[in-house]
């Protein structure tokens, strides 16, 4: 790990001046509602900022999240990949958003930046980022899932030619329920404990994963809000909604972290969703736009190798 001299004031600024313009750019998206915003404290001095719209024209639920937390020992989710930062001081800070949109047309999406140092007295700081987005459609359009991979590959660009495709593969890998075999949508970008090169480089990758976010789905948002649908779509929609809900709580390595970490569980669970079913034993009718979806769009794919024809 680097040891780079690092400056959490600047992390922090960033992260709030992300969370800011993002929740501005969902209530405009959305038009009706505005963010309700809860702060929270801990008593060793971390904290957050917590803003979740819901029942909106377009945001069934919106969550996005500004979290600090600190601690004197470090919980078993991180002890557990790293054994020698056992005994280590933290501190963990970083912006979470999930999406759920009421209509089943537009996707359901994740993105997370964040910022992680372990500190011991006497020997240099250790330090790592973290983040990226993913998206989880119902009834995907290829050309939305273009649009979607090429931002991500125009966020990693500035940063080396194996970057994309290194966090492609990386989000393709984490994003997968092993249980149901299936990835839980079209992937994205997904990095942990990045430190490569000196802590300015790899906080300018952060910045622009986190900057490229909303570019990446706001023209998806436009372009599917107001398609029709009915009740079949809306069921099919709870029903893959479950598997949001399973992977976040039995894989997601966030959720781990910030309940053994003392976060605040409300804003912890608010990626969950609003509705949600499970259906015993089901599965799509063949030739069916459902069927569609689990034949080619929950598989890994080379999507900047397709074509929207």
């Amino acid at each position: 790990m680097a040891n780079d001299p690092v400056d959490v004031p600047a992390v922090l600024a960033y992260l709030h001046d992300l969370q800011n313009r993002l929740c501005a750019e969902f209530e405009d998206l959305d038009g009706r509602v505005r963010f309700r915003e809860d702060a929270w404290d801990r008593s060793d001095g971390g904290g957050g900022i917590s803003r979740v719209l819901t029942d909106g024209d377009v945001f069934e639920q919106a969550g996005v999240n500004f979290s600090h937390v600190r601690g004197a020992q470090l919980p078993a989710a991180a002890t557990a990949r790293h054994p020698d930062l056992a005994g280590c001081g933290f501190q963990a800070m970083g912006v979470s958003v999930v999406v759920h949109p009421r209509n089943p047309y537009v996707p359901t999406c994740h993105a997370n930046v964040r910022f992680f140092v372990a500190e011991r007295p006497g020997v240099p700081p250790i330090w790592w980022f973290g983040g990226g987005f993913d998206l989880t459609p119902y009834y995907p359009f290829l050309e939305d899932v273009l649009h979607w991979h090429r931002t991500a590959q125009g966020a990693c660009a500035p940063f080396g030619d194996d970057v994309y495709p290194r966090f492609k593969r990386w989000c393709d890998e984490y994003f997968y329920l092993p249980h149901r075999s299936e990835t839980r949508g079209v992937g994205g970008l997904f990095f942990d404990d990045f430190n490569e090169g000196d802590f300015t480089a790899a906080f300018a990758l952060l910045r622009s994963v986190g900057d490229h976010y909303m570019p990446a789905y706001a023209p998806i948002v436009h372009a599917r809000q107001h398609l029709s649908f009915g009740e079949h779509e809306r069921q099919f929609q709870l029903y893959r909604r479950g598997r949001y809900v399973e992977f976040n709580l039995i894989h997601d390595r966030g959720t781990l972290f910030g309940l053994q970490s003392g976060g605040r569980t409300e804003s912890i669970l608010m990626s969950l969703p609003p509705l949600v079913r499970w259906e015993y034993a089901w599965s799509p009718e063949s030739g069916s736009p459902e069927a569609v979806l689990y034949e080619t769009y929950l598989k890994p794919q080379d999507w900047l190798s397709l074509s929207a024809g």
